[in-house]
């Protein structure tokens, strides 16, 4: 398995070698040190590593913050700010990037690889969950079946194309807002047939459809939202 590959950015020679050396005693591969927040998004760029510890006070026009910013955003690599200060406005700050990890200096060799141990296993359970989304959105959208999906308050999340188009609502449109709103059931009357239901779409238009919900649970029997499923007759 590959050596799991960390970027140091700090500006002091001597606490840049010094942790460069404790990676290196804990199994991890340090291939660039970068002393400036200009330099730090270079070598991400170039390096592509797997995480950046980033002091956050460096010297020079952009600060460790500001860089952490551009280079989560940009290259989406996990940052552990390490920092001497434990400022709230800085501490604000730094929240805002929505880093990892924090390290308040002086630090042992333990807590710092806990917190990148954490931090990459967090990374990388996100990146799954982005790709799980963009999995289930597609087959979503790919089905003919109208679905429209809600949070635990009955508002809507998702609507795929055809239940856009059954009813007249788009997704822009329809965000936030409650599902009876989005989906206006006219009538509803059992015959022969079964439940005949109405659906009366943006535009007062009346359609027949046939529907099913399912009510969405989490592991504790929370409800967590609905999902609906329905089609033209």
């Amino acid at each position: 398995m590959a050596q799991t590959r960390i970027l140091v950015v700090e500006d002091e020679v001597i606490v840049a070698d010094d942790i460069r050396r404790s990676l290196k005693n804990l199994g991890y591969d340090v291939p660039s040190i970068a002393s400036s927040g200009e330099a730090a998004i270079k070598k991400a760029e170039e390096t592509r590593p797997d995480l950046v510890l980033m002091d956050i006070m460096l010297q020079g026009k952009m600060d460790g913050i500001e860089a952490a910013g551009n280079i989560i955003s940009r290259f989406d690599i996990p940052v552990v700010y390490l920092t001497a200060y434990s400022d709230e406005k800085i501490l604000e700050r730094a929240k805002i990037t929505e880093p990892f990890g924090y390290l308040i200096k002086p630090y042992k060799d333990r807590e710092l690889e806990i917190n990148i141990e954490i931090a990459l296993y967090k990374h990388r359970t996100m990146k799954e969950l982005k790709e799980s989304r963009k999995w289930f959105h597609g087959t979503l959208n790919s089905i003919s079946d109208a679905v429209i999906a809600t949070d635990p308050q009955g508002c809507v999340i998702f609507m795929n194309p055809p239940a856009q188009s059954l009813t007249g609502w788009t997704l822009e449109e329809a965000q936030d807002k409650p599902l009876k709103d989005v989906f206006n059931i006219a009538s509803e009357t059992t015959d022969a047939k079964g439940m005949q239901t109405i659906l009366m779409d943006k535009s007062k238009k009346k359609i027949q459809i046939q529907s099913s919900n399912n009510i969405i649970k989490d592991d504790r029997g929370n409800i967590i939202g609905i999902v609906l499923v329905f089609r033209n007759c």
